[in-house]
């Protein structure tokens, strides 16, 4: 429990900000998802269509402080030359 009430408001604070990061990481991973799932049915059109809309939701959570700058640019790099590969 809080001894001050500095404290506790930081307690407060951090429990809402969890609950925020923890949205957004989930909806960024449910992107990544659906690059994984297009690229797994070979589908290039699909899969360069998911990169497109996951690239600014990565970057989105990079600037939100969910994620490291250098994570997210690995994850599009590695992302991008499966889908390159693709065709």
């Amino acid at each position: 429990m809080a001894n001050s009430r500095q404290a506790a408001k930081r307690a407060r604070q951090n429990e809402r900000r969890y609950e925020i990061n923890k949205a957004r990481r989930s909806r960024i991973r449910t992107f990544l998802r659906k690059v994984e799932e297009a690229i797994a049915s070979g589908d290039k059109e699909a899969a360069q269509a998911a990169l497109r809309a996951a690239q600014p939701e990565l970057m989105r959570g990079v600037t939100k402080g969910v994620m490291h700058k250098n994570t997210a640019s690995r994850k599009v790099s590695r992302l991008s030359s499966r889908v390159k590969a693709l065709g």
